[in-house]
């Protein structure tokens, strides 16, 4: 973490990077300067680091609100978290291509240290005007990458610089910047752990049981090796449960249909006897015989 001279740091740190690692290629007195491109271009061989743009970072656009405790005390101050935008522009003899070996130098330096070193951030430091700076306290380590940007989006930002006539540049993404707040948080308390020991009754540093210490001449029972038998459970107990006993009932009586009477079966008359149909036959006879007599 970093206070708020961090920006104007890193702006520093930088052009004392590129300005360190010009050779071998380039030959020649360079002057890196961080600030806005000149109106009038320098035949001099010179490198401008221009910071045009800061945006936060939105990785950590959520971590950047105060923590504080229960009682209301700060845990944790407030971190902006930034993104910085760097337009690197080169000027020198067009004739001998200086504007274009100063813009290589530049890509070879911060692709092959995309890294800010902390000896380049304490030798920035000792600037008159960064001497309250801590940005190389910083955890946070600030990294360079190079930013893709069309005719369209180049024509825009130069537009911006007004009677700045263009030059050749690159442009580059310095992240991650944390600039704290200036409250002072309360250190954390330490983490609590409970203890649990076992001790028997009458070992040293045990509690006295609930019945008072034992007599004198009653022998104490060391109890560590014994065995501790559980307490028994209760039997379960038997429950009852009432079932309301239902006898069925008789069913009703009912009468007897009555039957029907019997009827006498006549016997057909080929299936009488004998003797029957003769003793009719004769009496029918006789009672012919009397009455040719009257």
């Amino acid at each position: 973490m970093s206070n708020a001279l961090a920006l104007a740091h890193v702006s520093q740190a930088l052009a004392l990077l590129i300005e360190s690692h010009l050779q071998p290629e380039i030959d020649m007195a360079v002057k890196v300067e961080p600030r806005k491109p000149p109106t009038e271009p320098p035949t001099d061989p010179t490198i401008s680091v221009f910071l045009y743009q800061i945006t936060p970072n939105t990785s950590q656009r959520n971590n950047d609100l105060p923590t504080r405790a229960p009682d209301g005390k700060l845990v944790r101050r407030a971190a902006a978290a930034l993104d910085l935008q760097y337009l690197i522009t080169a000027y020198g003899d067009e004739t001998e291509l200086v504007g274009q070996r100063l813009i290589g130098s530049v890509v070879r330096t911060l692709h092959e240290i995309p890294v800010l070193p902390k000896d380049v951030i304490e030798l920035a430091g000792e600037k008159p005007y960064l001497a309250d700076s801590n940005l190389a306290e910083s955890v946070q380590r600030v990294r360079f990458t190079p930013t893709v940007m069309d005719v369209d989006e180049t024509s825009k930002l130069w537009g911006m610089l007004y009677q700045t006539p263009y030059a050749l540049s690159v442009v580059y993404q310095a992240s991650l910047v944390f600039i704290d707040g200036r409250e002072t948080p309360v250190p954390a308390k330490p983490v609590e752990r409970s203890e649990v020991r076992v001790l028997p009754f009458g070992a040293p540093g045990a509690p006295v049981p609930p019945g008072g210490e034992p007599k004198s001449d009653e022998p104490s029972v060391d109890r560590s090796d014994a065995e501790v038998e559980a307490p028994e459970e209760p039997a379960p107990k038997k429950t009852t449960k009432a079932v309301a006993k239902t006898t069925p009932k008789a069913p009703a009586r009912t009468r007897k249909a009555a039957q029907p009477a019997r009827t006498a079966k006549r016997t057909p008359r080929s299936a009488r006897p004998a003797e029957e149909t003769d003793s009719g036959s004769g009496r029918r006879a006789a009672d012919g015989d009397e009455g040719a007599e009257n």
